[in-house]
């Protein structure tokens, strides 16, 4: 199964995971979040990630470039509790 066919599945079991008014509040977000503009100003497929540097879950400061040189780089935004 792909990871695509594994993000829909898990998606189509939201109603059934998440209350009713916690899935209106997190579909009222990511409306707003639509509407600001904000899909005008992310980068889109294919297009590079500038260098960066970040620190990880113990503090230490990563750079991109050394983790690029093992492979493919994955990156996770955790935006916090709905």
């Amino acid at each position: 199964m792909s990871l695509r066919e594994k993000l829909d599945a898990y998606r189509s079991t939201g109603p059934k995971r998440i209350p009713q008014e916690s899935l209106t509040i997190m579909h009222r977000a990511t409306e707003d979040l639509r509407h600001s503009g904000i899909l005008e100003r992310t980068l889109k497929p294919g297009q590079m990630l500038p260098e960066f540097a970040l620190p990880n879950v113990e503090g230490a400061i990563v750079h991109s470039r050394q983790l690029l040189e093992k492979g493919p780089l994955v990156l996770s935004f955790y935006r916090g509790v709905w």
